[in-house]
């Protein structure tokens, strides 16, 4: 018999998604773009934006049920085959990027342990050392997850709960020596010489990257124990992982000023708990990190090879993608999955990027797949409230959109899409074409 995931793990899962490496660099990204005054209207946008997004999902997973592959089911039951393709497949890419990019932070933390200025071994997480270090975490987490994602979650459930105490040590102490002068220097961003409401817009990438994995319950809802789980788990995630990040980027402004975490190294939690408890913070911080991203990873390793999977059931991509071991683990998909990984890992090292590009890219893939979810909401309520709801997501959804380059993004995305799914779907086209020209001619 199939085990299943209950709350805790469920809740692990969301939870481990979004407090991936983000978090660790959360202060000096922030500090990097925005004042104070404009970190709290940032995050009183995202913080409500996630919210209807939570809420959406919820009421989602209580009206229809049946829809149990989240992200993509949602599109293309609303909106028709080809704009499921494109959700699932944005968000598969997102899912990729992301893998990557927890990779090349995990060996950029392990410099700390190793490197030295005549001794550059892991540098940014894209030297060579880097690639094949990374390359051996990448496949020693697949053939875990080939085991079955039951084993995979109870194991990121554990690595969940070690991720909060470097986490909780942080706040306690940046508590204890927050000084309100020093959070309220240039309070405007007089010196970053940009308008406030342009800052507010600068950081929506970063605080979206940090709730990307928001969905992480629904795209494997149907391996819940019992549905309702699904919704609960989004909710308790959410606002967990939002009393956090708050606490975090605005505790750090009262430790240092913006200006000087504007320039700290990443992770820069790092230096703020040298500054903290001496040189030892330095060192909970980047062990802390090593465990956070780890548990990310495995999160975002069991999502990732998931849509293919419910895509490939779906018919919307190739039906080889539909193939399960014999612990039901998602094997075709995970397969493609983290060769893809693979190949993007050769990349990094032979192009040079680093984690801040890969943040960029693994946010901009996920926006319209949120759209989506607000959408398909609005469609299918009946009730005001569920309405309300609907329409709250979908305005975060566009301003999201807006904020990263609205044309550029979504004219690329789709277009790129339209052309791949005529190659991946040919059987999927031809049965909606026959069902648009028998209702036609009825």
């Amino acid at each position: 018999m199939e085990k299943k995931l209950g709350l805790s793990a469920l809740t692990a899962l969301v939870l481990s998604s979004m407090l991936g490496a983000g978090v660790f660099s959360l202060p000096q990204n922030m500090a990097a773009v925005a004042s104070p005054s404009a970190l709290l209207i940032g995050w009183a946008i995202t913080g409500v934006g996630i919210l209807f997004l939570a809420f959406a999902m919820l009421l989602l997973t209580r009206i229809r049920p049946d829809l149990d592959g989240g992200i993509f089911t949602y599109a293309r039951e609303g909106f028709g085959e080809l704009i499921g393709f494109c959700s699932a497949w944005g968000y598969w890419l997102c899912a990729v990027i992301a893998n990557v990019s927890y990779l090349v932070i995990v060996f950029s933390a392990l410099s700390f342990f190793t490197d030295t200025p005549e001794l550059r071994l892991f540098g940014d997480g894209n030297t060579w050392q880097s690639i094949v270090g990374a390359s051996v975490l990448l496949w020693v987490v697949h053939f875990l997850v080939l085991r079955g994602v039951q084993t995979a979650a109870g194991i990121n459930l554990v690595a969940t709960l070690a991720k909060l105490l470097p986490l909780g040590a942080f706040v306690a102490l940046a508590a204890l020596a927050f000084q309100l002068d020093t959070f309220h220097l240039d309070f405007s961003g007089l010196a970053l010489g940009v308008p406030v409401w342009e800052q507010v817009k600068n950081t929506m990438l970063i605080t979206l990257w940090v709730f990307i994995g928001v969905e992480g319950a629904v795209v494997v809802s149907a391996r819940a124990r019992h549905k309702r789980d699904v919704g609960r788990a989004t909710l308790l995630a959410v606002l967990s992982a939002l009393a956090v990040y708050l606490l975090i980027t605005l505790l750090s402004l009262g430790v240092v000023p913006r200006s000087e975490l504007a320039e700290m190294r990443n992770p820069s939690m790092a230096g703020l708990m040298v500054r903290l408890m001496g040189s030892w913070g330095e060192i909970v911080i980047a062990a802390g990190l090593i465990v956070s991203v780890c548990g990310a990873y495995l999160s975002w390793t069991i999502m990732a090879a998931e849509v293919p999977f419910l895509a490939a059931t779906h018919k919307a991509f190739p039906r080889l993608f539909a193939r399960q071991n014999s612990n039901n683990a998602p094997s075709a998909s995970l397969w493609l999955t983290n060769i893809s990984v693979q190949v993007s890992l050769v990349l990094i090292w032979l192009t040079g990027s680093d984690y801040g590009t890969l943040l960029t890219i693994a946010s901009e893939m996920i926006l319209v797949p949120y759209l989506l979810v607000g959408a398909f909401l609005l469609k299918i309520a009946t009730r005001p409230l569920h309405k309300a709801v609907a329409i709250g997501a979908c305005i975060y959804g566009i301003w999201l959109l807006y904020a990263s380059g609205l044309c550029i993004c979504c004219c690329r995305w789709y277009f790129t899409l339209r052309v791949f799914w005529s190659f991946c779907t040919p059987d999927v086209r031809t049965s909606t074409i026959v069902r648009s020209n028998a209702a036609k001619w009825r």
